[in-house]
């Protein structure tokens, strides 16, 4: 039995990355905040939420599959829930098998072990069929009717009584029939458990019975009933091994469903959070790779949302035909805010999952990195720049066409003139390679340098400001200023009464 819920044509594994650009990007893009969430301080949830965002998916065919699954789970909630909790019910009752024998390495215990497990099971399979009985005309997904349809088909009320007649029987309630043959030397060899015949059925007056030949094993021959015990288990050691495989044929795919459903149970947290909060979520239109689509109406940052417990301002987008966004303007603005909108929208939509915004439809990307600005390093160790420097010659190491990088005030650590240098040549290396980048600066001889160029493939956004100094947190398109208004800041910070100032100041400010 499979699971097919993710993918079409296999399962989802976990496969635990942790890559130094994983976690690069993890802490850049704040996604653990959203994971949290997600989990609601299950580990479980957490760990495939996680690995369902780094194993970004590529193929837009499995993308709207998931799509049409999580809408399914949306609309069916709380039966999507109450199968999960049954499927880790089931995955619980396989922890008594170590008390009931199926991991001993006696061939008697391990059949008893897993005839015990398997009858737990068959209750569990036939419950979770009932799910298919009642609920399958509720979803309409691919996933959802081929799982249910499969359940249906596979697990049958005939199937199911022939499995308990069998687990009956292997109970060995009335002892164990085993044959064997005499080998060389007159060792026993094929030992084999056998069928017992039904003593109950029906029998003429005139057969005969076949002559029996029986010996007994005095209560205190402890050697005797030891030899006795090898012997039935050289006899049932074959159904045993081939029980203990169904055993665990039957654990893997409870433990796949568990997996899968722990996906979509994962993101309906997120959804009743989101939309607790009134924010809008929508499920993204997919891109070729090859394509420069991006598309946003009220894009937002969830874990912002998350975080303060309050619905964000969101942005529209239009950056279709661009390979290079460049996004200056006012401190405090929004415009890192804006950025990391951007990346977990990506990587939601690439796992298959809704988006924070009204709307949204953005190409697809080979793989997303991160560049943001780091503190300076206490350990001194190296400079800050050398720092920035390191960490992009990792990122370029593992580039492809079509990937996206995203920077937020790289290269900021130097002076203008030479970190505005650095950053031209690397982002014009990287449009050459048909790398998408969104760049959030304050250099403006840096965003001055394609703007000149007029190229039709980059955009500039700025961050909004009112007249009066005050941030909007609107994102708009706009040509690079030379000031990123930071005395606004520092009279916000600052701020205090004309009667309190001094009539004369010495302090002197000079802004860019």
């Amino acid at each position: 039995m499979k699971v097919f819920l993710m993918f079409r044509d296999h399962n989802f594994t976990l496969k635990k990355q942790r890559s130094p650009l994983a976690e690069e990007l993890v802490k850049d893009l704040e996604l653990a905040v959203l994971w949290e969430a997600m989990a609601l301080g299950d580990d479980y949830l957490y760990e495939v939420a996680r690995e369902a965002f780094l194993a970004s998916c590529r193929d837009i065919e499995t993308i709207l599959y998931r799509q049409k699954v999580l809408e399914d789970c949306i609309r069916n909630a709380s039966i999507v829930r109450d199968m999960y909790a049954l499927v880790v019910k089931a995955i619980e009752m396989r922890k008594r098998a170590y008390l009931s024998g199926i991991f001993s390495r006696y061939p008697s215990s391990i059949l008893s072990g897993a005839v015990g497990l398997l009858e737990v099971f068959i209750e569990m399979l036939k419950e979770l069929r009932s799910f298919a009985d009642r609920y399958a005309h509720r979803f309409t997904s691919e996933g959802f009717t081929r799982f249910f349809a499969m359940l249906q088909e596979e697990l049958d009320d005939a199937y199911l009584a022939i499995v308990k007649e069998h687990l009956r029987e292997l109970r060995l309630k009335r002892g164990a029939l085993i044959s064997a043959r005499l080998g060389r030397g007159n060792v026993g060899e094929e030992y084999t458990l056998r069928k017992p015949q039904d003593s109950r059925g029906w029998r003429a007056p005139w057969q005969r019975r076949s002559p029996v030949y029986s010996f007994s094993i005095d209560p205190r021959d402890e050697s005797g009933a030891r030899a006795l015990s090898e012997l039935r288990d050289r006899g049932v050691n074959i159904a045993a091994n081939a029980l203990a495989q169904s055993a665990d044929h039957v654990v893997n795919f409870f433990e796949s469903l568990r997996l899968e459903l722990a996906f979509y149970v994962s993101c309906l947290n997120l959804y009743d959070q989101l939309t607790a909060l009134g924010e809008p979520v929508t499920f993204p239109v997919p891109f070729p790779k090859e394509e420069r689509k991006h598309l946003a109406s009220g894009l937002y940052d969830p874990c912002l949302a998350l975080v303060t417990k309050k619905k964000v301002v969101g942005n529209n987008l239009d950056a279709c035909g661009k390979d290079l966004i460049i996004i200056t303007g006012a401190n405090q603005g929004g415009k890192s805010t804006f950025l990391r909108s951007i990346g977990i929208a990506q990587l939601m939509m690439q796992c298959g999952m809704f988006v924070p915004a009204e709307s949204f439809g953005v190409n697809l990307c080979e793989r997303l990195f991160t560049h943001f600005r780091r503190r300076e390093d206490t350990t001194l160790k190296s400079g800050k720049l050398d720092e920035e420097l390191k960490r992009m010659s990792d990122i370029v190491d593992e580039l492809t066409p079509n990937s996206m990088v995203l920077c937020n005030e790289s290269f900021a650590s130097t002076n203008e003139r030479e970190g505005s240098e650095i950053a031209r040549q690397i982002v014009s290396a990287f449009l050459d390679r048909r790398i998408k980048v969104v760049f959030v600066t304050h250099q403006y001889e840096f965003a001055r340098s394609f703007l000149v160029l007029k190229m039709d493939n980059v955009l500039f956004l700025r961050a909004e400001r009112e007249s009066n100094g005050k941030r909007t947190f609107k994102i708009v398109e706009g040509e690079p200023l030379q000031t990123s208004y930071g005395e606004d800041v520092y009279r916000k910070v600052f701020e205090t009464s004309e009667n309190e100032l001094p009539e004369k100041s010495s302090l002197q400010l000079s802004w860019r």
